[in-house]
């Protein structure tokens, strides 16, 4: 019973066998040394690491300490341990079953811890664990010991094999000599396999490092995003109680102008019905003269057209749908600029030879004579240049600075524009949309066609906003609030083009601070 006890307590709770170079971890619970790596090389693959005893959570793969202390408890009692597994018991015991502990491949015994401690010591005595067949260690054709290492055909042969078998004449080792070859090329073997080891757990750590990383910065993302919606919503529910409740106002103003207008025309419904009630008594008099004296001014309506034309203007003034629709129209003018604006680059292989293109494609300012080659795409005349990219469907925005200059245009076209004579401003032919300011006078111009605007720009930046599907092109003041100056509706046959015009020492810049004026 105690003999039981004492075995359960040196056994690993992973492989239920008695501890092998016992190792234990930082919580005390001890395990063989290769039965815990294995369990720690599979939790690293899983991502954590734990004791499979007790559970506790480690950070990082813990350290194995070994147990000098425990190891030479089970190295004592190994020996004293029967052997239930073979059932192999000492040869020279014959008054008593003692199992064997080793095995002498020389003198063909099975020694127990007694007699191993008598036993030779000579390097030709090999000793091996206790065996319960010493067959498998025998020549199947001689049925001698396997005392060599045949090195042409990498075979264990006894001594018959290499004297008389067909084995004579090869290239001869001992076991052991063999053995301790091969234990070489297997200690390179393992050395090579550590080195590769170590390189999948620095991937393997470089990974997890990785996918922290990314994890940190996927959270900082959402934090940011969600923040920004955050505004977003707090911007929008603002802008909603603030229209709202402009429009309870207005309701409110023209409910009580409407209740106003009501009792007023019933006061002249009264009137009216007793004028109608006297010109029918009038009517049925039979007396001329009484007809006369009292009709006084009763055929006369035009005081009451004027007090309906009064009734009218009252009217126009309850027009809500008119009202609230511009406040809707105000809100879609508001919306359309979610969206971040376009990033236009300038192409200089259009640009007239009076405007300066900057480097970053963004800035074009009157110059002197850049003597640019004269190609079909360049404007040969005009200080104009459309933008590189062209738009054939969606919705579109960029802003457009301007200053420097008493008139400038900006617009869209088509890239068949003419590039030579009259029609090929911004805006004087059918294949461009333009916006003009001359002396602070703004106009826009479709066809040759020019609109004067009531007010100029105000702010020295003009938004452009093209809806290709929809056919529509606004030009927007970007004071603040943000004014709508105009929008052409057309219906659009090829891809469309920014556009610029710019006049003496002036400047337009896309997307960019204010032009030095």
């Amino acid at each position: 019973m105690a003999f039981a006890s004492i075995t359960r307590e040196l056994e690993c709770s992973i492989c239920m066998d008695i501890y092998t170079d016992p190792v234990n971890l930082a919580c005390g619970h001890n395990f063989c040394r290769v039965c815990i790596d294995r369990v720690l090389d599979t939790q690293r693959r899983l991502g954590f690491f734990s004791c499979p005893e007790c559970r506790t959570q480690y950070t990082t793969r813990p350290a194995l300490q070994r147990n000098i202390t425990l190891r030479n408890i089970v190295g004592n009692f190994v020996p004293t341990q029967p052997d239930q597994k073979t059932g192999v018991f000492c040869t020279y015991c014959v008054d008593s079953s003692e199992p064997a502990v080793k095995f002498c491949l020389h003198c063909e015994a099975s020694l127990c811890d007694k007699h191993l401690k008598v036993h030779k010591t000579s390097a030709e005595h090999v000793l091996t664990d206790p065996t319960a067949s010493i067959e498998e260690r025998k020549c199947s054709i001689h049925m001698e010991l396997l005392r060599y290492f045949c090195t042409e055909d990498s075979a264990c042969i006894c001594a018959s094999c290499c004297l008389i078998g067909e084995h004579k004449g090869h290239h001869l080792e001992s076991l052991f000599k063999a053995s301790e070859k091969k234990k070489i090329k297997l200690r390179n073997a393992l050395q090579k396999l550590m080195i590769k080891k170590e390189e999948v757990e620095g991937r393997v750590q470089n990974l997890h490092e990785s996918r922290r990383r990314l994890e940190e910065q996927t959270a900082g993302k959402k934090e940011r995003v969600s923040a920004l919606f955050g505004d977003l919503r707090r911007h929008l529910e603002d802008l909603e109680q603030r229209v709202l409740s402009m429009m309870s106002r207005v309701a409110e103003h023209f409910s009580l102008a409407a209740l106003h207008m009501i009792q007023q025309m019933e006061i002249k419904k009264e009137e009216l019905s007793t004028k109608m009630g006297h010109i029918e008594e009038l009517c049925n008099m039979t007396d001329p003269l009484t007809v006369l004296q009292n009709s006084g001014d009763l055929c006369d309506t035009d005081c009451e057209n004027k007090d309906n034309r009064e009734i009218n203007d009252q009217k126009s003034e309850l027009d809500m749908a008119g009202n609230f629709n511009k406040v809707h129209a105000r809100g879609q003018s508001r919306g359309i600029f979610t969206q971040d604006p376009e990033d236009i680059l300038l192409d200089v292989n259009t640009a007239g030879n009076n405007l300066h293109i900057s480097d970053d494609r963004k800035t074009a300012t009157w110059s002197s004579n850049q003597n640019r080659p004269e190609t079909s795409q360049r404007f040969l005349y005009d200080p104009q240049v459309l933008s590189i990219q062209s738009f054939l469907s969606g919705r579109h925005y960029w802003d457009a600075v301007v200053g420097g200059s008493q008139w400038w245009g900006i617009g869209v076209c088509y890239s068949s524009l003419d590039r030579r004579g009259e029609e090929s401003w911004i805006g004087y032919n059918k294949k461009s949309w333009g916006l003009e300011s001359k002396r602070s006078q703004c106009s826009v111009i479709h066809n040759s066609t020019k609109l004067q605007l009531p007010t100029g720009i105000t702010s020295g930046k003009v938004r452009i906003y093209l809806d290709y599907e929809a056919g529509q092109i606004s030009f927007y003041d970007l004071c603040d609030p943000i004014r709508h100056l105009y929008t052409f509706s057309a219906t659009f046959t090829e891809p469309l083009h920014a556009a610029l015009a710019v006049g003496i020492y002036g400047c337009i810049k896309i997307s960019g601070h204010d032009c030095e004026t």
